[in-house]
Parts: structure tokens; sequence; C-alpha cells
């Protein structure tokens, strides 16, 4: 399948595929250029908490929502502080109007220029989500130039030459430098966000590329939280004398990161510490228990996902964000698998038999999505306060 697009009028920006596929657009924040694997985002709002997930590091997201931008941004609703280091470049469908919400305090192009995300719009996205759905997700470059002046050739050999994200560890680049802790609780409506004091059962969340969401799902339940580097070891991580221990997302490809990460959960398996991983933290707690990984041909991003809980028989609507996935089909006696994806039926969760370890692909969190999944904290904080 080829897009088919003549060039925009004074087009300001142009994105090109590996194949040579060219599309062009007005651009909208940073100027520049930005490689990347071109992926489709589905869901119909928090862009903002997209743009900032740096699960999304080295992906160009193209939204299949038409009007992205409209309501602004804020303060409140990024999942990360790293510029430049979540998604690399955003496209979009219609050029994003002056915004209209009262929480509202910047218009998203100035703030993508503030973060180093080049974008454009006046692309037709449902013909390249179509093209995405039949070929995969190809590599590409979005090229932002006020002149309107643009190499192809350059760019798509530059597209052609991106190594790509499989076998590649992009977690050591996102991760946090230094330990901290986290005392920030979940946001509420004309309130904002509050602070945990302290107290309750003691997590420590290994940062391969968290977002807030998730430490602030875990203050709210209750818990103590500490966040340590991606590389931390096993005995620092025993150092801080944890309850339980959460794997959190990521970027990159799981196996390239479980090079030096699998070592630690094996060994937090094998002392039966609670661990509970989510996204890459549940590839790479997969991996650990002996399980495989592959390569999607287009992932799951969105926060429209149907995924049923084979323990309750629930179906519940969750948000995703994933280019790799566990191979259900060869997993491990001591593993038993505990969620499924009504999509495609990939695997969605896993449990282990031997331990007090769980884990699921998508994001209990939400931010963006629906809250359908929240009862993930709860049941692994339960189990802490259970075994205390």
């Amino acid at each position: 399948m080829k897009i088919s697009q003549a060039p925009a009028e004074r087009p300001t920006a142009v994105l090109v595929l590996a194949d040579g596929t060219t599309l062009y657009g007005q651009g909208v924040g940073a100027a520049g250029e930005a490689v990347g694997e071109v992926c489709f985002n589905t869901a119909m709002s928090g862009y903002q908490e997209i743009l900032t997930d740096l699960s999304y590091a080295g992906q160009l997201i193209t939204f299949t929502a038409p009007h992205i931008g409209n309501v602004g941004v804020n303060a409140d609703d990024v999942e990360s502080d790293s510029k430049s280091m979540a998604a690399r470049g955003a496209i979009f469908r219609a050029v994003p109007t002056n915004p209209s919400n009262y929480r509202a305090q910047l218009d998203i192009s100035p703030w993508m220029r503030r973060r180093g995300i080049v974008g454009i719009s006046g692309i037709d996205t449902r013909a390249l989500t179509a093209l995405i759905r039949e070929k995969g997700m190809p590599h590409g470059v979005v090229a932002h130039n006020l002149s309107g002046q643009f190499d192809i050739e350059s760019l798509k050999k530059r597209a052609a030459e991106w190594a790509g994200l499989e076998g590649r560890d992009l977690a050591k680049d996102v991760t946090t430098l230094t330990p901290y802790a986290h005392t920030e609780n979940g946001w509420e409506w004309n309130k904002g966000y509050g602070a945990h004091d302290g107290s309750g059962p003691h997590i420590v969340v290994i940062d391969y590329g968290v977002k807030r969401n998730i430490l602030r799902r875990l203050a709210a339940e209750g818990c103590r939280v500490s966040v340590v580097p991606a590389k931390a070891s096993y005995e620092e991580i025993m150092e801080k004398n944890p309850d339980g221990v959460v794997l959190s997302n990521g970027p990159g490809d799981p196996a390239a990161t479980g090079e030096y990460a699998v070592p630690v959960i094996r060994k937090l398996i094998e002392n039966k510490i609670p661990t509970l991983g989510i996204c890459l933290g549940h590839q790479m707690l997969a991996l650990a228990a002996g399980a495989k990984t592959k390569k999607m041909p287009q992932g799951h991003h969105g926060a429209n996902h149907p995924v049923k809980d084979l323990s309750t028989g629930k179906v519940e609507v969750v948000s995703m964000n994933h280019g790799f996935t566990v191979d259900g089909a060869a997993l491990p006696a001591n593993v038993e698998e505990t969620h499924v994806s009504l999509f495609d039926g990939t695997n969605c969760g896993i449990a282990m038999k031997d331990a007090p370890a769980f884990s699921v692909q998508h994001h209990p969190e939400a931010s963006p999505g629906p809250e359908d999944s929240f009862y993930i904290f709860k049941r692994f904080v339960d189990g802490l306060r259970k075994a205390a």
C-alpha cells in the first residue's frame, strides 16, 4: 500500500518513510528533524500524557483522533520531565487550534517546541494508519522547516538507515540517575495532587521509564514509594527494605534491557519478594521466569483496548502502549496466563505459581485512559498487607 499525497500549499513540514513515501504538511512544535519508528495511537484524548510517556522513546506518534491540541496543555498532565527523551515526533490530521479549556496554560505548539518534539499536521492519518496496519510500523523522519526546503533523498536515506528498536536498550537512556522518594498522591478535581504522609507498605519502583501516575497510584493506595535507577542491583534494592517491588514501564526491546535487569528480577523471584510488573516490567518478569518476547507488527497503542481478566472473567477497557509482547503460547509451567487482549489474543498478564509475582501488559494507572484496572494496584498492596 502506498499513500499518495500532493505537496501542501507552502508546506513547512514533511514526513518521509524508509520506502520513499513522502507526505507534506504544516509544521507544529520544534523545528528540525526527528527519526524513529512510526506508530499510531487510537486514544481520543490524553495527548499530553501520551507525548510525555517515556515508553515512546524512539517513536513518532500518529494520532488517529483528528483534533489534537484543542484543549491545550498544563503542568499537571505530564508523565515525565525528560525533554526529547519521550516521543521524538508527532503526526496530526488537523492543524491545532487555539485551546478552549479552563485548565489550559499553553498552546500545544510552543509546548512541543520547549520539549523538542517535532510535529507535522495536515496528514491523512487514516491512510497512514492503514499502511501501518498492513505493513507494520515503518521507520520514518519528520522534518519541520519554516523555509519549506527539504532534501527528500537525504531524509529517505536517514529513515532507511535508522537502526530501529529491536535489540536496543532504551531504559538506560530514560531512567533516573539517582534514587528518590515519591510522595505525590492521585489528582483530584479542582484540587490537584495531594501529598502522601509516608506511612504504609514500602514499595521500591525500578525505573525503566516510569510514568508519574504509576507512582501516584501506589501512593494513593497508602504506600511509601522509593524509586531506583534501572541498573540498581539486588543488594541496592534490598538495602531499602522494601515490602514489595514494582517493575515499571519503559521503552525499547525488553530482551536488551533484560541483559542487566533479568538477573536482578530472578533474585527477587528466588527470594520471594512480592513483585508487580507493568508493561516493559511485565515483559521482563516473563523473561526472568523463562518466557520469551517478540516484536509486534503494529503494537498496541491507545486507551480503548479490551482485555479479559481470566481469573474473574471481567472484561476491562484499558490503556496500552507497547510494541513487543510476551509469547503467551510458550509460557513455562510455573507461569499462569492471567489476562489476554480481546483484539488479537496476545498475552496481557501473567502470575507466577511459585512466587508472589504477577504482571500486566496494559497500563493499570491509565493516564490517559479508563480507570477499569486501578484494582491491580489494590490487589498488589492488599497482598502486601496480608503478608505483613
